[in-house]
């Protein structure tokens, strides 16, 4: 049977950890022949998340002493995957864990190694998202098409799919948000087409949780210029 990794990054969500879990524990993925691995990265959580990571979560728990950020996050989560395919979930129920059969199937029909779940296909204006964030994302996906010459429509959309090699054929860099740019970037470089289908999203709102803010995106486009140009 085939395995899906599916990493968690985690800073101070303790209102959502355990609606996420008990949400992913539910996606029946055997009809595809596929088990699922979780991995929980606790990025140094100052609430009480670790604690209930620990009570409701019998996978793998990993934790950093203190905040890296998101990018750092992941790698570690990497390190640690054995699947054959490896997905990022965010814990903050933005992105829904039943949209994984929909995700995965691309890559088990051999049509990729890369699949992106897009915000944007299915024509609809993504639930709650804000205009600031709406407008940064357009602006990131569209400098991400026209540096690397790909069709994409969502940059920093969560859901991204991978076949093991796929990843671990990419030495990152990253330790915060930068984690989707350099992404693109280093599977455009590697002639790797990135495969999209729409998905469902509900954003929250910064009272809600939402961390990344427009420092974040401004990082996003010198991560896009830098590999571009010089890395």
């Amino acid at each position: 049977m085939k395995k899906l990794t599916i990493i968690i990054p985690v800073f101070n969500e303790e209102k959502t950890i355990v609606k996420v879990l008990e949400r992913i524990n539910k996606v029946d993925l055997s009809q595809l022949g596929i088990e699922k691995e979780i991995i929980v990265v606790d990025d140094g959580s100052v609430d009480t998340t670790f604690d209930k990571i620990n009570k409701n979560h019998d996978g793998i728990i990993l934790r950093h002493a203190i905040n890296q950020g998101k990018g750092m996050a992941i790698r570690t989560g990497l390190e640690e995957a054995k699947g054959d395919f490896i997905i990022i979930q965010d814990a903050d129920l933005e992105y829904h864990p039943e949209c994984y059969p929909e995700l995965i199937k691309p890559i088990l029909s051999g049509q990729a190694q890369v699949v992106f779940g897009s915000r944007f296909l299915n024509g609809k204006y993504p639930m709650n998202m804000d205009m600031p964030h709406f407008l940064a994302n357009k602006f990131l996906t569209l400098l991400a098409n026209i540096l690397f010459n790909i069709h994409i429509t969502d940059e920093s959309t969560c859901y991204k799919v991978f076949k093991r090699e796929a990843i671990k054929g990419i030495k990152l860099t990253c330790r915060q948000f930068e984690f989707c740019p350099e992404v693109i970037a280093k599977l455009s470089r590697g002639k790797i087409k990135i495969h999209e289908i729409p998905i469902s999203y509900t954003a929250r709102t910064k009272a809600e949780g939402k961390k990344i803010e427009f420092k974040d995106a401004i990082q996003a486009i010198f991560t896009l210029i830098k590999y571009r140009f010089f890395s």
